[in-house]
């Protein structure tokens, strides 16, 4: 019998596992110190998330009363591990995906809302107030901003006749920018991943003015440290969906580099210009603004198909 390690290592290291986690932990401390820039403060230094989360692994993990044991400890197995199977059908770090199949565009979309799913039940499962205020505007927010989000991801998906991630990114890499030809669509999926992470302006769901910690207010040590690594895998996720689908594809690591960091400086600039917005606001605003725009855009797309194969004819005059 024939074993063959590759596959092994690539889900265990490379591009995979421990790499994928190494670079959420430095994608967040990239997006920490562009926002500490921004707001003309110094910003962590290079090994503090690193060392926030091993400072996490390393406490103690108190379940408080109230509360189903299994499912305060498996809710943050299963968000972290929902995030990592999602990178499985992404072009991470410029390279083919590991695995491909059609329509894993949904199944990954799907995966990336466990995160936020996992959250808002992690916080109704506890009997502290301030975990159930922050478990309903999670909820809430997911529903307002995943819609967005996915029917953004579609616009491309939908004129290249495809929901196949790898064929979307291989074909967009032949100087396809869509960034150009669906600028709303783009706007949206920038918007919406953001939502989906709770990054300021949308972190009214852990507002810690207000809520202390949100949803997950009861959580330390293990189960936060996971909640934690999965936020920032699926803002590299993130990034690199929105990059591949609307700036022309992700051909090798050098183009995943500049793309996903100009895309972090973006977002970045975007947390520091604008206060923290009610929840009513980031609700209500964005599901009427942001659907219609995406939907009209869809629209245009879809007709825009339906035309194509008739102009030959109409020019023809026939």
């Amino acid at each position: 019998m024939n074993l063959s390690l590759s596959p092994l290592v690539e889900l265990l290291f490379f591009p995979g596992g421990l790499v994928l986690l190494a670079s959420g932990l430095v994608y967040e401390f990239v997006d920490r110190k562009l926002v500490a820039r921004f707001q003309n403060r110094i910003g962590p230094r290079w090994f503090q998330p690193l060392a926030d989360v091993i400072k996490l692994l390393a406490k103690e993990e108190v379940i408080p009363a109230g509360v189903v044991k299994g499912l305060f400890i498996f809710l943050p197995i299963v968000a972290l591990t929902s995030i990592l199977t999602a990178a499985l059908y992404v072009p991470m770090f410029g390279l083919k995906p590991a695995f491909s199949f059609p329509g894993d565009l949904v199944v990954t979309v799907y995966l990336l809302s466990l995160m936020t799913l996992c959250i808002g039940l992690a916080g109704a499962n506890t009997e502290d107030r301030f975990s159930l205020v922050g478990a309903t505007r999670a909820l809430t927010q997911m529903f307002s901003y995943e819609a967005p989000f996915l029917l953004a991801l579609l616009g491309p998906a939908i004129a290249l006749g495809t929901w196949n991630i790898g064929q979307i990114n291989s074909a967009a890499g032949n100087n396809l920018w869509f960034i150009i030809a669906q600028p709303f669509g783009f706007i949206a999926a920038v918007i919406g991943l953001m939502g989906k992470l709770e990054l300021p302006p949308f972190d009214a769901p852990e507002a810690e003015t207000e809520i202390v910690a949100g949803a997950l207010t009861e959580y330390s040590g293990r189960g936060l440290a996971l909640f934690r690594i999965g936020r920032d895998v699926e803002l590299v996720i993130g990034l690199t969906l929105i990059a591949s689908f609307y700036l022309g594809g992700l051909a090798n690591p050098l183009d995943f580099l500049w793309k996903t960091l100009i895309l972090l400086l973006v977002t970045a600039a975007l947390q520091s210009l604008f206060a923290r917005l009610r929840i009513d606001q980031t609700v209500g605003l964005w599901w009427r603004i942001g659907s219609i725009m995406v939907l009209l855009q869809l629209l245009a797309v879809v007709v825009g198909r339906l035309i194509a194969p008739l102009i030959p004819f109409l020019s023809s005059g026939g």
